[in-house]
């Protein structure tokens, strides 16, 4: 279906239509699909263009077959720190939270099918949507703390609104793959099916959405975010400010050559 807007070629992603149900894939696999900062701005304008579509009623965001996405380009958000000014670089590493808050911030229900590996960044995005599905041999993983960084993004507040406190914390903490069933247990997945059926399950739960009547939808989407997220911002607004900090650390630096050199690193807390 043709779609005005939603209509044009993007760079990263590929976006299709089929009646009141959108579906957004990542579609970098050359790089499995990590995000660069042109993945990260098509992800924001396509969720602002959807977020008060009121004939959308399902979002689905999808990876590549075998795989959702290896999170964040390292590379290219390296490059984009060094801004002239630390005021110019606290911009620009706003671009993450934003993406995120944008999915969020759809009135239609989100659904990310996920399969294969979804880490860091990839995994702060589809816990801003409202619901998870993954495939058997799935995992979510944030990483960033064992590499010297915290974790940002405003993700944290999500977690812990999803698994409770005890959980949220060894999920960041420790940045351990943590499998699809142990996902479905703690409440980081809704579903688990099996591999190569995710989005099939997600275009099933989107039909359930759209036979439903929308307006009682989008209110209860968002009585129960504004419950469930209340102190969000209280909570997260200064993790872009932790992670600058952070990242100019001897610990960050460490981290990062520990893991390009596949070593356990030494962390001296300076």
């Amino acid at each position: 279906m043709r779609d005005g807007p939603l209509d044009r070629d993007f760079a990263h992603i590929r976006v299709r239509r089929a009646g009141a149900v959108v579906e957004v894939s990542l579609a970098r696999p050359e790089a499995r699909n990590a995000l660069q900062a042109l993945t990260i701005h098509e992800l924001t304008e396509v969720a602002q263009l959807l977020r008060r579509r009121s004939d959308v009623a399902a979002v689905i965001l999808a990876g590549a077959p075998t795989f959702f996405s290896a999170g964040a380009d390292v590379a290219d958000f390296e490059n984009r720190i060094r801004a002239p000014t630390l005021l110019e670089t606290r911009d620009v590493v706003m671009a993450g939270p934003d993406m995120c808050q944008a999915w969020e911030e759809i009135e239609a229900v989100t659904i990310a099918a996920i399969e294969g590996y979804c880490v860091g960044g990839a995994c702060a995005l589809a816990l801003a949507c409202d619901f998870r599905i993954l495939g058997g041999s799935a995992f979510l993983r944030l990483p960033e703390v064992a590499l010297g960084v915290n974790m940002s993004w405003r993700t944290v507040p999500r977690v812990t609104a999803l698994v409770g406190p005890a959980r949220a914390k060894r999920f960041v903490i420790f940045g351990e793959r943590t499998d699809a069933p142990t996902c479905l247990h703690w409440g980081l997945a809704d579903a688990v099916v099996d591999d190569g059926r995710t989005v099939d399950e997600a275009q099933a739960w989107a039909a359930r959405v759209t036979a439903l009547p929308p307006l009682p939808v989008r209110m209860t989407k968002e009585q129960v975010n504004a419950t469930a997220h209340a102190l969000s911002h209280a909570a997260s607004y200064m993790d872009r400010d932790q992670y600058l900090v952070t990242s100019r650390t001897r610990d960050f630096a460490e981290g990062r050559e520990a893991f390009l050199q596949r070593r356990d690193a030494e962390f001296t807390g300076d």
